[in-house]
């Protein structure tokens, strides 16, 4: 018995959804998005630091309470939000050393093991490149910094 293979297309939805079926993207909108971020933009140094104070908060926890699975995690999530915000708040540095923070915590297994000096030395870089204000790792400070902490956490992780 042969039967011939049918091959069935579904239809492409993700096109219309993303404004593809209407003409594209609408640069209007895009502008009016643009206009708005520089507008808030002078309350991005509040913003950071507020996001810096909860995580110095969750590292004042860690010394408190030591090391354990709710304190670690705490810490993570922190780094996490500050992840995805260094950059929207202009400090693409942030960005780095907190993916790196998070790159050490990433495996909740073994969070409570961590070495707490590697925490606290990713904690105060991030608080020292936002109070001298080095937003990016094109600053020779941050960049020897940022490298030396990925390294130590590559090495902590293959270990």
């Amino acid at each position: 018995m042969n039967d011939p293979a049918q091959v069935i297309r579904p239809p492409n939805t993700l096109r219309m959804k993303v404004g593809g079926g209407f003409g594209g993207i609408n640069a209007d909108a895009i502008a009016k998005a643009e206009e708005a971020l520089r507008g808030m933009s002078a309350q991005f140094g509040q913003w950071l630091q507020d996001e810096i104070t909860k995580l110095e908060a969750a590292q004042a926890a860690i010394r408190a309470e030591g090391l354990n699975t709710v304190t670690a995690e705490a810490l993570y999530f922190r780094a996490h939000d500050l992840k995805g915000l260094g950059s929207t708040y202009q400090y693409p540095l942030v960005t780095r050393l907190a993916g790196s923070l998070c790159k050490l915590l990433d495996d909740p297994a073994r969070r409570a093991q961590v070495p707490v000096r590697l925490l606290d030395a990713h904690v105060d870089a991030i608080r020292a490149v936002v109070r001298d204000q080095i937003q990016t790792d094109e600053h020779p400070t941050g960049r020897v910094l940022a490298e030396a902490l990925e390294a130590e956490v590559a090495a902590y992780r293959s270990a």
